[in-house]
């Protein structure tokens, strides 16, 4: 089985990419939606940042985002604490779901900070989905319905393209100059040889 990590910044269309595979019967294990589960089922998780960010992490409905949001999008320290706490849990899940999948040639792990989490080290190659960053950040105001200067923050906590394209094996672009379906056809075929 060929592990595969699709990764890039915000709003470059990781997700997008991923739906096409899972269309051509790739697994796909998103790894931002379930850590975002584990956080709010995961008892040790709940322990750990109850400890580091106190009893108001958590309402009644789960994590407290928007706290938890105040808390870590400006202070490194802070959210390479909650990292800390959530991706070793996240490492095993997944871990557990590759068994799950084990008699399918190609599996996806999607992640937004797959390079910055070292998680990328657990995948036998990466994809990284690419827009610049003046597209990426008008998709994310329109879908999210929240301001640049937010996403502008969001993406200072994420390595740039070019970092990025250093440690990827494969490139698709997103920026509307290629069509999408067929450079994911292109890099499925690649995978399936190897």
């Amino acid at each position: 089985m060929l592990q595969v990590g699709v990764t890039g910044g915000i709003g470059s269309g990781k997700s997008l990419v991923c739906r096409i595979f899972q269309s051509m019967g790739v697994p796909i294990y998103e790894a931002d939606a379930r850590a975002r589960e584990l956080t709010n089922c995961d008892p040790e998780i709940r322990r750990n940042i109850t400890e580091v960010f106190g009893v108001h992490s958590y309402t009644q409905d789960g994590l407290n985002r928007q706290l938890m949001a105040q808390e870590v999008f400006n202070n490194q320290e802070k959210l390479d604490r909650l990292n800390g706490i959530i991706h070793p849990v996240v490492g095993k899940d997944y871990k557990d779901w590759c068994h799950l999948h084990a008699t399918n040639k190609v599996v996806i792990k999607e992640a937004a900070i797959l390079f910055e989490s070292g998680s990328y080290k657990s995948c036998d190659k990466v994809i990284l989905v690419n827009a610049p960053e003046s597209i990426r950040l008008s998709r994310v105001v329109e879908r999210d319905g929240v301001s640049e200067e937010e996403v502008k923050q969001r993406m200072a906590n994420q390595w740039s393209s070019e970092k990025k394209m250093e440690l990827a094996d494969f490139l698709i672009m997103n920026d509307g100059s290629q069509a999408l379906i067929p450079q994911v056809i292109k890099v499925y075929k690649t995978l399936l040889e190897l």
